[in-house]
């Protein structure tokens, strides 16, 4: 027979696990969706690099491909938390007015031009990155502050292959990570 002290200590123990089990499922549909985007980012940013004139339409693509493959992930990986009905309606949602926020700082607000563009748009994904590691775990926001802080060395120290350095800062750094949060 246990007391109600041991209990307790076997609950607590119980319910650590738990976490650790959410935490887990977590990262793992996390990684994937990481490493996705990481490819495609690292071939939009190739692209911008090496054809200029097509960065527009690489970017529209991968947006559409990165949001695509989100959408599958959640519906081939289910959540065991019952959301409600309106979850795929809220998923819309977020994703309208996150890129409609960035189109308006960048676009109208700001007018950015390609640099600035290119040094926007991937401190902003990482901005959430690092707020979801508040709540989720360190992975996040060692991926968000890792890739920002070399996203800025860029902006402020290289020159004319930044789309480069951005290939394989954001695309890389958004594939190492997923890998990363693979083995945690």
């Amino acid at each position: 027979m246990i007391d109600s002290r041991e209990a307790s200590a076997a609950l607590a123990d119980i319910d650590d696990i738990v976490q650790r089990v959410k935490q887990s499922q977590l990262y793992e549909l996390a990684s994937l969706a990481a490493v996705w985007w990481g490819v495609l980012v690292f071939a939009a940013n190739l692209v911008t690099w090496l054809w200029p004139i097509y960065a527009a339409y690489a970017w529209v693509a991968a947006d559409v491909f990165g949001v695509g493959g989100l959408i599958a992930l959640r519906v081939l990986n289910p959540s065991s938390h019952p959301f409600g009905a309106g979850v795929a309606l809220r998923l819309f949602l977020i994703f309208a007015l996150f890129f409609a926020f960035g189109y308006l700082v960048t676009s109208v607000v700001g007018h950015f031009g390609p640099r600035q563009l290119g040094t926007f748009w991937p401190i902003y994904f990482m901005l959430f990155y690092t707020l979801a590691g508040l709540w989720f775990g360190y992975a996040f926001v060692a991926i968000g502050l890792g890739i920002s802080a070399l996203t800025l060395i860029g902006f402020f120290y290289i020159g004319e292959a930044f789309p480069l350095w951005m290939a394989f800062v954001n695309g890389g750094g958004l594939i190492l990570g997923g890998l990363w949060m693979r083995r945690i």
